[in-house]
């Protein structure tokens, strides 16, 4: 074992018994991810990263199913065309442990929870949240997108409009007693998120083609 994973092993322990503050959990990351992330992509990571270390600083916060769905979900989504591939499962680990969290479980719980709530009404998906939340839920984004990836999985809405949709997921909010002036900004800002993405990859990809066909011309 060489000094230096020694030292950073060491740094790790040190900081796992006490709270990482942000500046240790992006020490932590870059030295578990020591590959450069596309610009497309680093601001993505870094708010997530932030954000994971706020959560694991909370006393109320608990690291249930419905943190591992959205965790993991909102990952998938927002990290759609990061090349290389092969790093992406590197990236998720990186994120968690350094901002003490375990990908492994993480990525456990949420695919068991999700086959649960697979192929269900929205109804009975809201009879199941309930069912499974035998605490009070601690509010975060995280937790806001969980339930709306869980709700729009929901067969019935498919055949509903945005405005009636949206209703139902408000309505779903109240009944779990979480706010859903803020589940409803969250979600627009997650939308919005991911329409920028894509417009900016098609940006990219359409420089791309021009770049070549200037070059096929030369």
């Amino acid at each position: 074992m060489s000094q230096h994973t020694l030292t950073l092993l060491r740094f790790t322990y040190k900081k796992l018994k006490e709270k990482l503050t942000v500046s240790d959990s992006k020490k932590l990351f870059h030295e578990k991810f020591p590959y450069v992330i596309p610009g497309l992509y680093k601001r993505i990571v870094d708010e997530m990263l932030v954000e994971l270390n706020l959560l694991n600083h909370q006393n109320d916060f608990k690291e249930d199913y419905l943190f591992c769905v959205g965790l993991t979900e909102t990952f998938k989504e927002l990290t759609k065309g990061y090349k290389p591939e092969k790093h992406l499962d590197l990236l998720f680990e990186s994120l968690c442990s350094s901002t003490n969290f375990e990908a492994k479980d993480i990525n456990e719980i949420s695919q068991k929870s999700q086959k649960e709530f697979k192929n269900k009404s929205s109804n009975d998906i809201l009879k199941l949240l309930i069912e499974k939340s035998n605490s009070k839920l601690y509010p975060s984004r995280i937790l806001n997108l969980a339930i709306y990836i869980l709700i729009s999985n929901a067969h019935d809405l498919k055949e509903k409009d945005e405005a009636e949709t949206n209703k139902m997921i408000s309505d779903i909010f109240e009944k779990l007693n979480l706010s859903a002036n803020k589940a409803e900004k969250d979600i627009g800002i997650y939308k919005s998120s991911i329409s920028k993405m894509e417009q900016a990859k098609e940006l990219i990809a359409e420089l791309r083609n021009k770049e070549k066909k200037k070059e096929q011309k030369q």
